[in-house]
């Protein structure tokens, strides 16, 4: 059963459901994958490649799909927004950085600016530089992020919003999350972890084992994996992770860390080459808890629709308002 908001119909779409743009996970396999689902997806730009994010965006075929930004990636790398809106998606998601020098271009194109904000003045500042649609992402997700949790940003947001269509993140992998969210006003969810552990995703098979035998309390945030990457975000962001042995032998001695930081980030980067999770991160949220199986795109979806349309159309018959009077 579909569900209608804003934020389908501003973007065309059958379901309320985004693909998070993981960075090297969310590619054009997985995001024209949760298209055809009738969600919409989004290739994860990253940091900025651009020959595999133009390998990408062809791999998509004639899906409708996006392109997601950390956006001081384009100040390094302008060509890479030049790239995208050359082949006039739909929209373009900017993430983490200042938005204003990019969103004229964007609109300009044609495309839906889809803005990530952490903070309130954030989403002030997106909705004055003419965003289409805000994601409040909360602290529960997976990878970067600042410390707000999703459940009362979320709100905070659609009041600054007014009638901007505003997603949920953070947390978020089934239908009680996508019910929940409609419930605090938003239009939608952007979701990362539970499309990770899926069969489309581009991440490493023992990544996404791990996923599925995770909790929530498996997870940390902070920078151990930004020094060990030589990327180190500024203050105020930190990154969620699975807990592993690098992270269980360094975690507060980070000044350490430092003093060995470069025989540790060449042990890291072949980690990461190799797929030895007990070096490199698992970049994952607490949403973990959530997920069991590793599916199709199509059917994590369609689960998520179906669970949060049976909880929306029986809410009235769960509880019971007494008469106080």
């Amino acid at each position: 059963m579909p569900i209608a908001t804003r934020l389908t119909q501003r973007l065309g779409v059958e379901h309320p459901i985004l693909l998070a743009p993981m960075d090297l996970v969310a590619d054009g396999r997985l995001a024209a994958a949760v298209s055809r689902a009738g969600g919409f997806g989004l290739i994860g730009g990253g940091y900025g490649d651009e020959a595999w994010l133009a390998r990408e965006m062809d791999a998509a075929g004639v899906a409708r799909v996006g392109v997601g930004f950390i956006t001081w990636s384009l100040a390094r790398q302008p060509r890479l927004l030049d790239l995208v809106l050359e082949r006039r998606p739909p929209a373009i998601m900017l993430s983490f950085g200042e938005v204003g020098s990019h969103a004229r271009k964007i609109k300009q194109a044609g495309a839906l600016l889809i803005c990530q904000v952490q903070t309130l003045a954030q989403a002030r500042d997106a909705t004055q530089n003419g965003a289409d649609i805000l994601v409040a992402q909360g602290a529960e997700a997976g990878g970067h992020g600042v410390s707000r949790g999703t459940m009362a940003l979320v709100p905070a947001v659609v009041d600054v919003a007014k009638d901007i269509p505003v997603v949920a993140a953070g947390g978020i992998g089934d239908g009680r999350g996508l019910a929940a969210a409609l419930m605090l006003g938003a239009d939608g969810v952007l979701v990362g972890t539970r499309f990770y552990a899926t069969q489309e995703a581009a991440g490493h098979a023992d990544a996404k084992n791990r996923i599925v035998s995770a909790s929530g309390d498996d997870t940390i945030r902070g920078i151990l994996f930004d020094l060990a990457r030589r990327n180190v975000w500024p203050a105020p962001y930190t990154g969620r992770v699975l807990r592993n042995a690098f992270s269980e032998r360094w975690r507060g001695r980070e000044t350490e860390l430092l003093q060995h930081q470069q025989a540790e980030a060449d042990r890291y980067a072949q980690a990461r080459t190799s797929g030895d999770f007990d070096v490199a991160a698992v970049i994952a949220g607490e949403a973990v808890d959530m997920i069991g199986d590793i599916p199709p795109a199509q059917a994590v979806v369609e689960r998520l629709v179906s669970q949060a349309a049976s909880l929306l159309a029986g809410a009235s018959n769960r509880y019971r308002l007494l008469d106080q009077s």
